[in-house]
């Protein structure tokens, strides 16, 4: 009897700044978000508040992608083999490819999203038949509005799973979730990008429908339309002069904070936790962005309290995050045994204090019915632009 054994090789220690294993990767006292929006995400998202600690997303160091193989035979010998394979860097151009299918997904979801619009204002359903009645005369003639608004769903709803997945992985990992942590940390890093495409595509059609409804010369109205889709304060009518400000400023904050993860061994892996915590404020823009600007949510009604509905697994799950940190020391002690200064424990217990208001506050609108809703059109729906 012969018997014949492979020695796995071991893996090699993480180096200074590198954090190899998933469950490390929350860290102390953000926000990702659409955005994140925030969108991550918009943006690689986390969700934490500035006051206790941020949903860091993916682990600050590699990858780990381990094979194990285990054969046996019997006769003349057995054989036992394990085969590792060491941790590897995760870098920009790895998740973008990994961030393929998922990215056809989100093309799938927005063709369906402009489907559905388009329909719906065809049949003056939609809001913005009421809001915007001249686009329900002519659909065909605003098509690329309705693109846009179909890219900006796509992009709310991509942000929302990109600040999920970085609260699953950066609090306690919850019993029933099965999925291991790599595989979640990679989808929560090409969710975050694919975001921020979904966000930039948003921009980039809006920006087109201005030109092509501009009868300024071709030049004059690309520069109109860059300023105002791209340039705070540059729209400068209707409900725009306050929601398009709000969302350069989730565009602008989710494409830094996004892309920040894939050089933080040269900007410091804390300093890089730092401010990944503000993913959540682009998520938050986001969402605000789209109840003051999103025709279709402009009155109440169920679409406008469904994007309140889904702002609840959110809330419950960063206050779990809070309550329940994965490090000790985040954890809120008494005021005596806190082994930090009494402004740091004050901060912690306001965090978590707001977090449970917001909780409070969603399930009051959702109970109530009360979600900020218009009951008549705004007196002022003009453009800047003729739509004749």
């Amino acid at each position: 009897m012969r018997t014949n054994t492979e020695q796995a090789v071991p893996e090699p220690e993480p180096t200074r700044g590198e954090e190899l294993s998933p469950a490390s990767a929350a860290d102390g006292p953000a926000v990702d978000g659409p955005a994140d929006g925030a969108v991550d995400g918009p943006a690689d998202g986390a969700v934490d508040g500035p006051a206790d600690g941020a949903v860091d997303g993916p682990a600050d160091g590699a990858d780990t992608d381990t094979d194990t193989g285990t054969g046996t035979g019997t006769g003349t010998g057995t054989g036992t083999g394990t085969r590792e394979r060491t941790p590897t860097r995760v870098t920009l151009r790895s998740d973008l490819r990994a961030s393929t299918v998922d990215g056809l997904i989100a093309l799938i979801v927005t063709g369906a999203v402009f489907a559905l619009l388009y329909a719906r204002i065809r049949s003056r359903a939609s809001s913005t038949a009421t809001v915007m009645p001249f686009m329900a005369d002519d659909p065909g003639g605003f098509w690329m509005y309705f693109l846009s608004q179909a890219f900006g769903w796509s992009a709310l709803l991509w942000a929302w799973g990109t600040v999920v997945l970085g609260l699953l992985l950066s609090g306690a990992r919850p019993a029933w979730l099965r999925i291991p942590a790599p595989r979640l940390e990679r989808l929560h890093r090409t969710t975050s990008l694919n975001t921020i495409a979904l966000i930039v595509a948003h921009a980039l059609f809006f920006a087109a429908e201005l030109i092509n409804h501009d009868p300024d010369s071709w030049y004059g109205s690309t520069w109109t339309a860059f300023v105002e889709s791209f340039v705070p304060g540059g729209y400068a009518s209707g409900t725009g002069r306050i929601a398009i400000p709000v969302g350069q400023a989730a565009l602008y904050l989710a494409i830094p904070l996004g892309l920040l993860f894939y050089v933080r061994h040269r900007i410091g892996a804390r300093a890089w936790r730092v401010m990944h915590r503000f993913v959540i404020v682009v998520y938050v823009l986001s969402v605000w962005h789209t109840l003051l600007y999103g025709t279709n949510v402009w009155y109440d009604g169920w679409f406008r309290t469904s994007v309140w509905l889904l702002q609840l697994p959110i809330a419950a799950l960063f206050l779990a995050r809070l309550l329940r940190p994965a490090r000790r020391s985040q954890r809120l002690a008494a005021p005596g045994a806190h082994p930090g200064s009494k402004a740091g424990w004050s901060l912690r217990l306001t965090g978590r204090l707001l977090a449970a208001g917001t909780l409070a506050v969603l399930l009051a609108v959702l109970i109530t019915g009360r979600d900020g809703g218009r009951a008549e059109p705004p007196a002022d729906t003009s453009s800047t632009h003729n739509h004749d």
